[in-house]
């Protein structure tokens, strides 16, 4: 087997804690180069990493050196890089949300299609145990009728990990499009609609910035969901928890009650209706707290769909209806309406 070349755009936290450590892992990937604006980064990851620097991603992706790059930039660069990467015969990952609208998500897949290259989306809370097996228990009846949900994702915000920190693109609307929905809710909207095995058609939503005072990007989110069988449920997106992470799911069924990482040793408690508890011990999810940080699957397996020509576990299709139901939260905060998911 040939090793794949990969090359990563931009070396923000996102790059130097999760893709460039899990490529220079992976042995069946060479890892040659790295893109940043800032040349001084891009230079001291290149080292680091054993690969050559950039600060033109038109550069890097026209030098014939790669055959797949990461993506990961701010959110309002990922279309026109990756739509330019795949228009160039190289294989994407890319970073969530994949886009800023609609039209762009479309673009994207239309290039991939275009091109015959891969497009995967780097929703890693697909490949946490806990929520691998919840999905099993649900789609095998074990839960039975699901009624309803509530998902929460949040911390501190980004400025206590991100490289640029307060001055980052977190927070600049512009290069951000949106803040902790972006860049926590997505998350949990793919997770729902992965766990559920069903599409969120309706949302309400308030979405506020109240917590950082230096952004123009929202901080608090909370949504209330409705799947096209009638499940209910809410969705918190937020950077306003000062202590603990939060990043924990909790399922309703008729037969059982699923808690996905609401307990710190068992990532998986089911408590069933008869009164008995099970407890699972999958493994810690992904974290940016100190000793959370393991593998996130996401580049092991983009990794393994080029190189054997599979379909992507996360496909542009599915990136794009995990951010419509973002793009619905932000029209229902704005309008004080429940918005309809856009149906394809």
């Amino acid at each position: 087997m040939e090793k794949l070349r990969v090359g990563v755009v931009g070396c923000g936290s996102i790059a130097q804690h999760r893709h460039l450590p899990e490529y220079k892992a992976n042995k069946n990937v060479e890892l040659v180069a790295v893109c940043d604006i800032n040349e001084e980064r891009a230079k001291e990851v290149a080292e680091k990493f054993g690969a050559f620097a950039y600060t033109s991603y038109e550069e890097l992706l026209n030098s014939g050196l790669v055959d797949a790059v990461s993506v990961c930039t701010p959110n309002y660069l990922h279309a026109p890089i990756s739509i330019a990467a795949l228009e160039a015969g190289i294989h994407v990952l890319c970073e969530k949300p994949m886009a800023t609208s609609k039209q762009e998500a479309e673009a994207m897949i239309a290039a991939a299609d275009k091109s015959g290259k891969k497009l995967m989306i780097a929703h890693n809370q697909r490949f946490v145990p806990s929520h691998e097996k919840a999905r099993q228990l649900i789609a095998s009846g074990e839960v039975g009728k699901i009624y309803s949900f509530r998902t929460a994702f949040g911390h501190g915000g980004p400025e206590g990990w991100s490289v640029e920190g307060k001055d980052g693109w977190f927070f600049q609307k512009e290069k951000a499009f949106v803040g902790a929905m972006g860049d926590l809710g997505v998350h949990k909207t793919d997770l729902l609609r992965y766990v559920l095995g069903e599409e969120i058609v309706e949302v309400g939503s308030f979405v506020e910035t109240s917590a950082k005072d230096f952004a123009d990007v929202d901080d608090n989110a909370v949504c209330v969901l409705k799947t096209e069988s009638g499940i209910i449920g809410t969705l918190a997106a937020s950077w306003a928890y000062v202590s603990k992470e939060d990043n924990s799911t909790i399922i309703y069924g008729e037969k059982a009650i699923l808690r996905l990482e609401d307990d710190p040793v068992h990532s998986l408690v089911v408590q069933y209706a008869n009164g008995e508890v099970v407890k699972y011990e999958l493994g810690k999810i992904q974290s940016n707290e100190e000793g959370g940080q393991q593998n996130s699957h996401v580049i092991e397996k983009f990794v393994d769909t080029v190189l054997h020509d599979q379909e992507p576990p996360v496909p542009g299709v599915e990136g794009m209806k995990s951010l419509e139901v973002i793009l619905a939260a932000l029209e229902s905060n704005e309008t004080k309406q429940i918005v309809r998911v856009t149906k394809r």
